[in-house]
């Protein structure tokens, strides 16, 4: 027998449990120690990301703000009103039928240019043609009346003068031939009449220009006095655009009437006011300003050789009243606004911009006119949200820029500002 088999079996207490709370507290300390460990690593971060901030692009210690710039230069800058308008033809002519009858030929296509005397549309003469010839025939036998008459009274005229017949016969003749005179007269305007109807017939194109979609077709009738139309013609060489400017403006526009009499310029823009589609003279002025918009209607005209202005199209028309010359222009898309104050970017020779605040004298979508800088100046295009006063760039060219080429360093060509 084992002597351990008569040992007491001792049992073995489990260890205690930590609890809970500190468990909690404990991972607490841990995080808490993390964080200040890596606050100043992400405020450091931070501080560099942002713009003109220490090691960020064009701050203190960074590489510099990628910027595209132009040079200031000077020249004629013209001082434009804008305004809404619309291309309107000279003529703009509806073609109705003059006499009833079956269309036999439509001779046009649709939005064909046609010419002047053009045939458009013949249609079927035969009733007018019968009708000439009863007014022609009737002509002739009343014309024969009246030559017999005229015998007859040349007869009695010389009996009359034998003292053969009496006086009464001869005046009864005379007025015998007088109206058979009427009567003939009477036809020969019948004739003529028929005669005009039967032009009508064959219907032309009272001037030249572009004629509008089909509305009459071989076969159909025609009927004298109707509102049918049966084609409308626009002229497109020359043409013009009707547009209106405010009332403060009428002064300055007939001031330079005045001095210019072959009329101000005007140019048409497309609706985004970028690409010019035509140039012309201002040919005319209303006689009255329209007070319940305070505007007045202006009317332009133009040559549109190349057929661009299209009647009734919307455009944007540009009147130019006045130029300043000698003007410092720069692109309008350097100009940046701070509530009502402009001011532009100007570069300096440490690679570094300045803010310079301007005045806007005359501005298109383009160029602008300022007042405010050098003429040697060069301004800042591109990259404004990254940039503040004093902020460090570094400039490519518009093409290269525009062709995602890199950048090479290069100390700015403006003079210190």
């Amino acid at each position: 027998m084992n002597d351990h088999e008569n040992e007491p079996t001792v049992a073995t207490a489990p260890a205690p449990a930590t609890p809970p709370k500190r468990r909690w507290l404990a991972w607490l300390v841990v995080v808490v120690v993390v964080g200040l460990l890596l606050a100043p690593l992400l405020h450091k971060s931070k501080a560099q990301m942002r713009p003109g901030g220490p090691g960020a692009p064009g701050g203190p210690g960074g590489p510099g703000t990628t910027v595209t710039t132009e040079a200031v230069r000077t020249g004629v800058m013209p001082i434009t009103i804008d305004a809404l308008g619309t291309v309107t033809p000279l003529q703009t002519v509806n073609v109705y039928a003059q006499v009833t009858g079956r269309v036999l030929s439509v001779d046009y296509r649709e939005g064909q240019i046609v010419q002047k005397g053009q045939t458009l549309v013949d249609i079927d003469p035969k009733p007018t043609q019968a009708q000439l010839q009863q007014a022609q025939g009737s002509l002739e036998r009343d014309q024969a009346t009246l030559d017999q008459a005229g015998i007859n009274l040349k007869r009695y005229q010389d009996a009359y003068s034998e003292k053969a017949l009496a006086e009464q016969t001869v005046f009864d003749q005379q007025a015998s031939v007088r109206q058979s005179q009427g009567t003939v007269l009477n036809d020969v305007g019948s004739v003529n009449y028929y005669k005009a109807q039967l032009e009508y017939y064959h219907i032309v194109a009272p001037l030249t220009g572009r004629i509008g979609l089909r509305l009459v077709d071989p076969g159909n009738t025609v009927f004298s006095g109707s509102s049918t139309t049966i084609a409308t013609i626009t002229q497109l060489t020359p043409i013009t655009a009707v547009f209106s400017i405010a009332e403060d403006h009428l002064p300055d526009v007939q001031a330079q009437l005045g001095k210019h009499p072959e009329g101000l310029a005007v140019d048409l823009y497309d609706r985004a006011l970028l690409k010019k589609i035509a140039s012309g003279r201002l040919a005319s002025l209303d006689n009255q300003i329209d007070t319940s918009t305070g505007t007045v209607k202006l009317r332009a005209q133009f040559d549109n050789g190349d057929a661009r202005l299209f009647p009734n199209q919307f455009v944007n028309a540009r009147l130019q009243v006045d130029a300043v010359e000698g003007a410092k222009i720069i692109p309008t898309i350097a100009l940046q606004y701070n509530g009502q104050q402009a001011f532009v970017y100007i570069t300096k020779p440490d690679s570094t911009v300045k803010l310079q605040n301007v005045t806007v004298v005359a501005s298109d979508q383009k160029e602008s006119a300022v007042d405010g800088i050098d003429a040697t100046a060069v301004v800042v295009t591109s990259n404004f949200d990254r940039l503040t006063d004093g902020a460090k760039i570094v400039t490519v060219s518009a093409s290269a820029a525009a062709d995602g080429g890199a950048a090479e360093p290069k100390a700015p060509s403006g003079p210190a500002q």
